[in-house]
């Protein structure tokens, strides 16, 4: 059966969600960042069946999303730095890794049996609601099939997992558009596990110090280390359209499709379809349009998607970033 998509605006909404969630159930809803696959974080059962909804390997964490800082506060530990980051950028697009607190309800599933759990407070007025009217953190990672694209859309929803979850809440495109900037708290100085929404000079402002760089599968975890990584979208290859990506392009050759950012390179008048990330060359345009532009992209018949340059500062590091583990080489 097909899930039911509701528009987020109704009266009633929410309500049947909550209702959903209680009884075990799946719900998309949107984020700031792109559209999460809610279950009850303390349900196990729900968990499992979320990980063979999105067919995501169980070694790979859940974030668990809260409706306000004393939420996060009964499952997990604040340093002074953690402490000083969610004051000032939650809600918002920032996850913390942070230790378990003592007791924390969520499921074991869902922390991948780490002694630590991701942990974030979103921002859009949707997911406040939702997460608030539950009065239990939901895991929600993206609601998609796992390592595809990312969805910012309900139709990208639908289009990915409704024969498989019980309700989508459409409640329009997703202003951010690439998932949160990851940090882990776990040491002296804060470590970037995944660039993300939040761009790292804003974190760097309010620490007063530079982050810390992860080191590769070592630290991260990974499948060929045998650990679980400490947090989601840590995959080499991840959020990965069928048509393999040719990164950092500079002209279009036969048949291929072309995601530009700027002005349109040689060769893009012969390409198979053209997107335009940004056409001004401005980088939150360009992160809000990446994933569903990739999707259509996906579909264009083409053999190959050439993917223009895109400056690294800002918001440019976490497409980049998404953007390489796109063109991975897949297993």
């Amino acid at each position: 059966m097909a899930a039911r998509l509701i528009p987020a605006a109704d009266r009633d909404a929410v309500g049947q969600a909550v209702d959903c969630l209680a009884k075990g159930g799946l719900v998309a809803f949107p984020t700031e960042t792109v559209y999460g696959l809610g279950a009850d974080a303390a349900n196990g059962v729900a968990i499992a069946r979320l990980y063979a909804a999105k067919g995501r390997p169980s070694f790979n964490p859940l974030i668990a999303h809260v409706a306000d800082v004393a939420g996060a506060r009964r499952l997990a530990r604040f340093d002074a730095a953690a402490a000083r980051l969610a004051a000032a950028f939650w809600p918002g697009p920032l996850t913390l890794v942070l230790p378990k607190a003592f007791g924390c309800p969520v499921a074991e599933l869902a922390t991948a049996g780490l002694d630590t759990i991701a942990v974030r407070l979103p921002a859009h007025p949707v997911a406040r609601a939702l997460i608030a009217a539950v009065g239990r953190p939901l895991v929600a990672p993206s609601a998609n099939r796992s390592g595809h694209v990312s969805p910012t859309t309900a139709q990208h929803v639908m289009a990915d997992l409704g024969e498989k979850i019980d309700i989508v809440l459409d409640g329009g495109a997703t202003p951010v558009g690439v998932e949160s900037t990851i940090l882990a708290c776990l040491g002296e100085t804060p470590t970037l596990l995944r660039p993300g929404g939040l761009p790292r000079a804003e974190i760097e402002h309010v620490l007063g110090v530079a982050v810390a760089e992860r080191n590769g599968a070592a630290e991260a975890g990974a499948p060929e280390t045998g650990e679980a990584p400490l947090a989601p979208g840590m995959l080499a290859s991840h959020y990965a359209p069928k048509t393999r990506l040719r990164l950092a392009a500079r002209d279009v050759e036969d048949g291929e499709a072309l995601l530009a950012f700027g002005p349109l390179p040689p060769g893009a008048e012969r390409a198979a379809r053209v997107l335009n990330l940004s056409a001004r060359g401005d980088l939150e345009e360009a992160a809000a349009n990446l994933f569903s532009h990739l999707r259509a992209l996906d579909g264009a018949g083409a053999r190959t998607i050439a993917v223009a340059p895109i400056p690294s500062e800002g918001l440019g590091e976490a497409i980049n970033d998404r953007l390489a583990r796109a063109a991975a080489p897949r297993e």
